[in-house]
C-alpha cells in the first residue's frame, strides 16, 4: 500500500484577512485585559486597639512600620503588572484618617490621574494579633470595589508580609 502525498493548500489573501478577523476580538481582549489600571496607593493607616496602646494613651508601633507597609503593598501590586501604581504618600489627611472619611480619597485619585484608589488599615489588636483590612474604590465615582480583610499573627516586623499575602492572595486573586 503506498500513501497518498498532498501538498499543503494555500489559504490566498483572503483566507489571511479571514483568519485575521477571525483571531481580533481575542486578541483585543487580550489587549484590554492586559492593560494595567492605574491606581492611587495611600500610606496604610494604624488603628491600634491593643490593651498596651490603652493603658499608654499612645500608639504602640513606630512609623516606620508603616512606612514598610505601604511600600509592601505598592511593590506587590506594582509586581503584578496589573496595576501602574500612583505613589499617594505625599497626600496627607488633614483632619480624619482615610479609613473614615467615607471613600473622600477617590477624588483625591482622580486628582493623581488614577483610576483606583487604595486605602489599608493595620489593626493592632495585641503585640501579637493584628488585622489588615485593604479597600479599593473607583476614583470616578467612589464606589467600593472590592474590600478584603485577614487576621495574622505575629509582631509589627511581620505585618508587611501580611500586607503582601492579603493583596497576593485575596486582591490579586480575586481579579483573575
Amino acid at each position: 500500500m503506498s500513501a497518498t502525498y498532498r501538498a499543503p493548500a494555500k489559504i490566498g489573501p483572503i483566507g489571511v484577512l479571514a483568519l485575521g478577523l477571525a483571531f481580533t476580538p481575542v486578541l483585543a481582549a487580550d489587549l484590554v485585559k492586559s492593560a494595567p489600571v492605574k491606581i492611587a496607593v495611600f500610606d496604610f493607616e494604624l488603628d491600634d486597639a491593643s490593651p498596651a496602646a490603652a493603658l499608654l494613651g499612645r500608639s504602640t508601633s513606630s512609623a516606620a512600620t508603616m512606612d514598610t507597609v505601604s511600600r509592601e503593598a505598592r511593590r506587590e501590586l506594582a509586581r503584578s503588572r496589573r496595576y501602574n501604581v500612583i505613589d499617594a504618600s505625599e497626600f496627607a489627611a488633614a483632619q480624619k484618617p482615610l479609613r473614615n472619611c467615607d471613600g473622600c480619597e477617590a477624588a483625591v485619585a482622580l486628582q493623581l490621574g488614577a483610576e483606583q484608589s487604595l486605602v489599608g488599615v493595620v489593626t493592632r489588636v495585641t503585640q501579637t494579633d493584628y488585622y489588615v483590612r485593604i479597600q479599593i474604590r473607583d476614583a470616578h465615582s467612589g464606589k467600593l470595589l472590592d474590600q478584603e480583610e485577614a487576621n495574622f499573627a505575629g509582631g509589627e516586623e511581620g505585618w508587611a508580609t501580611g500586607v503582601r499575602m492579603l493583596i497576593k492572595h485575596q486582591i490579586l486573586a480575586g481579579a483573575d
